[in-house]
């Protein structure tokens, strides 16, 4: 009986883990199904954005290890930033210096990118990792089959050069670029006509200034803010065909925290399709409570 007993428990043991590492994936077979699945509607299934790519206590930002432990637990948009290093390399990073994040210092744009290997990531908490600060084409190739990435572009860094990684990797069914104004997202539309773009738009008046310089309607989610979203902004969106992005990061993950979880439900139930959050897994658990309720299904969802 003691045997039956351990060699259940061993077995147990070894389902958890296959559990635990089970991956789940947002994937699309081609550019249509995937704008088809970032258009506003009734049934629409919502999915988290993990900023930063979900940070935690070993798993530093902006580094695949972390995007994958982040996708163990649910689906995920990855938000992710881009640098450029001294010899013009596109690599994972947020800040303009290497202080927080690296064993490093100093600006990473006055390093090139193998004098950056020689560095390690450091998680939040300030520990060393044995991860190592990776390139955008590493990045993308990692990501296909995975995750749907928004890429957030930081400042000196040219969208032209973004565009020419996400073709040469041929990333067009699962990279979101984030733009922040009407010209950066003219500037993108007109560079890729049919790639996706990230827009800041609080309402009708962002929408049609976007349109009027050439970004079309169908190509945009909107991202409208980290406050709680307006009512007649959301029924405007709707009526665009437009999906929308909230950021929780800062004031509303601390009001979840302090308040309870229930707040990202209620986020989505006002229309929001994506949460972008420092809480991935909080908020893809509020998620999972409106998925069962509302009985969504998706095939893009593995």
């Amino acid at each position: 009986m003691k045997r039956i007993l351990v060699f259940v428990v061993a077995l147990f043991s070894v389902f958890s883990v296959i559990a635990q590492d089970k991956l789940h994936t947002l994937h699309f077979e081609n550019n249509n199904d995937f704008k088809s699945f970032f258009r506003a509607s009734s049934n629409f299934y919502p999915v988290v954005s993990a900023h930063r790519g979900g940070p935690t206590t070993g798993f530093p930002e902006n580094c695949t290890a972390t995007f994958e432990n982040t996708i163990k637990y649910n689906p995920a948009v990855i938000e992710t930033d881009i640098a450029l290093t001294k010899d013009s390399v596109l690599v994972m990073m947020h800040d303009n210096t290497l202080d927080r994040t690296t064993t490093g210092t100093g600006n990473i744009n006055d390093y090139t990118y193998k004098e950056l290997q020689e560095l390690f990531l450091e998680d939040n908490e300030g520990n060393r990792t044995s991860y190592k600060i990776e390139t955008l084409d590493a990045v993308l190739q990692w990501g296909k089959g995975k995750v749907v990435y928004t890429l957030d572009v930081k400042r000196g860094v040219p969208f032209k050069m973004i565009v020419e990684a996400v073709r040469r990797n041929k990333a067009e069914n699962y990279s979101i670029i984030i733009t922040y104004n009407a010209n950066q997202a003219a500037e993108v539309a007109t560079l890729a006509p049919d790639i996706m773009l990230s827009v800041s738009a609080r309402g009708k008046e962002d929408v049609e200034r976007m349109e009027n310089l050439g970004v079309k309607a169908e190509n945009m989610v909107a991202f409208v803010g980290t406050t709680f979203p307006k009512s007649e902004v959301m029924e405007y969106m709707k009526a665009k065909g437009i999906t929308c992005i909230s950021g929780t990061m800062g004031n509303l993950d601390k009001s979840a925290i302090a308040n309870g979880d229930k707040i990202y439900l209620d986020i989505v139930k006002a229309g929001v399709m994506i949460i972008s959050s420092d809480r991935p897994v909080e908020v893809a658990q509020q998620m999972a409570i409106y998925i069962k309720e509302h009985q969504l299904k998706s095939s893009a969802i593995n």
